[in-house]
């Protein structure tokens, strides 16, 4: 198992306000004691090949990898035309990825946002349909999509269309490719969805090929049915917060037996920092000891599932 770190506490800096650039991060994770970076197509402010040049040095100086890149498409926008636009600008991503991170490398991909407009039915259809088509271009660069079992991107209007448990299995079913196609987990994102971490994890951990791991905390006197939506989602609440990985609310001993019963010894990258590199470190630290009792300090990338297919 690989460590990535993944600064989502400087989201706004890197990716909307442009005030913190990438090479900077990529100088303060050198105290973290993980592998490699993941990272968002925001922290690139460039698309030459000269720019991803630069970018692909400094990791490499570093002395980390790129095993993942966060893309977030929305293959479920009801215009035909935006759609397309999309379909264009994963394609983008993924080359980015494969010049970053070479082969083997993941870029992530969503179903794109909870248009109300638009049916479950026709959602599944679209999102499907754009993933599949960009499948050609993977298998070309040697990388693969991984779909995120997500909440909301940023900059997004409306929630993740494929939030819901039974509506992302649906999703991964479609696409029946197990060479350049999986599932990124983050089980956090099962909690905001209103499932449980390592019971929803059961259902996809034959598709799984990158984790992001993270945690929740409640706000002292609140449970997680007191912030049980109508649809039974949880949402970012803002009594739901981030901290340290291993100390709230996701079972890890749970998700880790999982994970290495199925033969899971792949990347795991850190989404924290939200509350500052101290604790995005100590998140480092924790994963570090996981990988000790629960990997036997395999440094290794193998998928049991993923290498069965290949």
């Amino acid at each position: 198992m690989r460590i990535a770190a993944f600064p989502k506490g400087d989201l706004h800096e890197m990716v909307v306000s442009r005030t913190k650039p990438v090479f900077t991060w990529i100088e303060e994770a050198r105290t973290l004691g993980v592998d490699g970076l993941e990272l968002h197509t925001g922290f690139l402010w460039e698309s030459g090949e000269a720019y991803l040049d630069r970018v692909g040095e400094a990791i490499t100086a570093a002395g980390f990898e790129m095993p993942m890149m966060c893309a977030s498409p929305d293959f479920t926008h009801p215009d035909k035309d935006e759609r397309a636009r999309e379909v264009e600008r994963q394609a983008e991503f993924m080359r980015a990825t494969a010049r970053l991170g070479g082969a083997g490398a993941t870029c992530r991909v969503l179903s794109g946002q909870a248009h109300p407009e638009v049916a479950v039915e026709q959602g599944l259809d679209w999102a499907a349909e754009a993933i599949t088509s960009l499948l050609p271009l993977a298998a070309e660069l040697g990388i693969m999509l991984a779909i995120e079992n997500h909440y909301k991107a940023s900059t997004w209007t409306y929630p993740e269309f494929a939030q819901a448990p039974d509506v992302f299995r649906a999703l991964v079913d479609r696409i029946p490719d197990r060479v350049h196609f999986g599932v990124q987990y983050d089980p956090s994102n099962a909690i905001v969805a209103g499932a449980d971490p390592a019971e929803f994890l059961r259902t996809v951990i034959d598709r799984v090929v990158t984790m992001q791991a993270s945690d929740r905390y409640l706000e002292p006197g609140t449970t997680l049915d007191d912030l049980r939506q109508a649809d039974g989602t949880i949402g970012y609440s803002p009594a739901l917060k981030h901290g340290v990985i291993g100390q709230g609310l996701n079972d890890y001993d749970k998700i880790f037996t999982i994970m290495v019963d199925a033969g899971y010894d792949g990347w795991i990258s850190i989404e924290d920092g939200v509350n500052g590199l101290d604790e995005l470190a100590a998140s480092a630290a924790f994963l570090r000891a996981a990988r000790d009792r629960w990997f036997g300090g395999s440094t290794a990338v193998r998928v049991r599932a993923l290498e069965a297919n290949q």
